[in-house]
């Protein structure tokens, strides 16, 4: 996969899906916000949550996007690494594909 043209080509499109239904799309970015506002977690810790269930969900956009959150809050790809290999540990075949996908999106997106 190109990582990339494809975050950008997913951003056109939630931009597009947030015009034609804005408040869902408020409530959403609200939900996120408390989400990683509140608690005892850091913000890195977080990431390294939703990126795991990102993979095990087999879902390629919210693993660009939490790939990019991630390393914003300073993780590193050793750290990614470790957290791939449990939720290939807890998802199995699947998980170990789309951990491969997340990995190259760190190496595509993320520079070292």
């Amino acid at each position: 996969m190109e990582w990339t043209g494809f975050m950008s080509d997913m951003r056109g499109d939630l931009k597009t899906l947030n015009a034609a239904m804005p408040e869902t799309a408020r409530a959403f970015g609200a939900l996120t916000k408390a989400a990683k506002e509140s608690g005892a977690l850091d913000l890195k810790s977080r990431e390294f949550v939703a990126l795991g269930i990102a993979v095990s969900q087999r879902c390629a956009p919210c693993i660009g996007f939490h790939v990019e959150a991630l390393a914003k809050a300073g993780g590193t790809r050793q750290e990614l690494v470790d957290v791939l290999s449990m939720a290939i540990q807890m998802g199995g075949g699947p998980s170990l594909m789309y951990a491969a996908e997340a990995l190259a999106a760190w190496d595509s997106l993320v520079a070292d």
